[in-house]
């Protein structure tokens, strides 16, 4: 085994000051950050590395993962070492995990300093996945369906756009059906997974995002989660995204993994959340997956259960179809970012070509443009598209392969090949 100089930092402290220098150039790359003090303070008190100095560090550091210099305890805290004994095969899969990450982090290096990195090579390298384009004839059967069940007459799009807004969450309402659903996802998902003692979530609502909702990890079991109210909130996605950001998704796996693998074992690659790498896609895919864990494939009665006492409207039976082929939809996201970035599309154009198939209102439509085209989240909806289909296979049905979602390390190499 390889050692570094004595008193050199160790592969995790590098890691850590590695995402926290870039995130002092790319707004939102550090996702969440509760790890050493020390560390997020000198960060921020050092003038931020050039680019191509991010580039070299991120390169030698994967040469010091694979030449298997020591991961370290940049906690500086007394006690036992790291829960992870060198040389095992433990150890040898926390390195792997790290070492995927980096490479993630790397891409977003080469491309901040001005290097161009192909779309799908950037998903690739970013997150462990080739992105695909969807066939339209995926898009056109999932229409062909739609058109069976949306009420009205005249043209399919202008149906289904007049029964979604009709869904919208009166804005005093909003609040109290947030509330109640979080209420009771909190409940059923400890009593599935088992909640953290202590952990708590904020909801708030906010404005001029570009994203429907946030979580923000604060650490010490705490999140906030922020619901953008720029459009109308739809009940028919409301459940969805109340256990997406919260239980049993975003704040469920950061809490969990506070507990298990930072407090406890002391694997503090886990205490930061960079944008741009392979936990952003399996943390996405299960988040999406989570609903249906916890009240099963078809949640439209649970919703209901909620919306009804506060006279929300929300049509059960429609909503089912419409989630079920809201799925090839919304991969119709994924046809944008290549006609953006692969082909060169007019912006306006992908606008106009994303609100045809997958049947939105041109405000909507724009808004997942502007979404695809911030430089941050440009490759990130490949998080959602290729997410949710491989935490779907991997977990087929069994709730002990979600928890191994929510607790272990893992990257998406493991769930293709379990």
């Amino acid at each position: 085994m390889a050692r570094g100089r004595p008193g050199s930092p160790g592969i995790v402290e590098r890691y850590l000051t590695l995402g926290l220098g870039l995130g002092r150039h790319i707004d939102g790359f550090v996702d969440a950050y509760y790890g050493p003090p020390a560390l997020s303070g000198r960060a921020a008190a050092a003038p931020a590395a050039p680019p191509d100095r991010l580039v070299a560090d991120a390169r030698s550091l994967l040469v010091a993962i694979d030449a298997g210099e020591p991961l370290g305890d940049p906690s500086g805290l007394p006690g036992s070492a790291p829960e992870t004994v060198e040389g095992t095969s433990s150890e040898a899969a926390r390195r792997r995990w790290i070492r995927a990450q980096v490479v993630g982090v790397l891409t977003s290096a080469r491309i901040l300093a001005g290097e161009h990195v192909g779309y799908a090579d950037e998903v690739e390298a970013c997150y462990g996945v080739r992105p695909t384009r969807v066939p339209e004839e995926e898009i056109l059967a999932a229409h062909r369906a739609l058109d069976e069940v949306v009420p009205g007459s005249g043209p399919l799009a202008g149906r289904l756009i007049a029964w979604r807004e009709a869904q919208a969450v009166p804005p005093e309402k909003l609040e109290p059906a947030i509330r109640s659903l979080a209420e009771d996802l909190r409940e059923r998902t400890g009593r599935l997974f088992a909640l953290p003692a202590g952990e708590q979530v904020d909801f708030e609502l906010v404005t001029d995002q570009p994203w429907s909702g946030f979580n923000y990890y604060l650490g010490g079991l705490r999140s906030r989660v922020a619901v953008n109210v720029d459009l109308p909130v739809l009940s028919t996605s409301l459940a969805h995204l109340v256990a997406h950001e919260a239980y049993p998704g975003h704040h469920t796996e950061h809490t969990r993994k506070e507990v298990g693998l930072v407090r406890r074992r002391r694997w503090w690659e886990e205490s930061i959340f960079l944008v741009g790498t392979p936990q952003c896609l399996l943390a996405e895919g299960l988040a999406d997956l989570g609903l249906e864990v916890v009240v099963g494939r078809r949640p439209e009665p649970f919703a209901a259960e909620h919306f009804r006492p506060l006279h929300i409207p929300y049509d059960p039976d429609t909503v089912a179809v419409v989630a079920q082929a809201g799925e090839a939809l919304s991969a119709v996201r994924a046809n944008a970012a290549f006609a953006l970035h692969e082909d060169g599309a007019d912006p306006e154009a992908v606008v106009e070509e994303l609100a045809r198939l997958a049947l939105l209102p041109r405000e909507r439509a724009a808004k997942s443009v502007q979404f695809l085209m911030d430089p941050t989240w440009r490759s990130y909806v490949s998080c959602y598209v290729e997410g949710l289909p491989l935490c779907r296979r991997f977990v087929d049905g069994r709730p002990e392969r979600f928890a191994r979602l929510i607790t272990e390390q893992l990257l998406p190499s493991d769930l293709a090949a379990a």
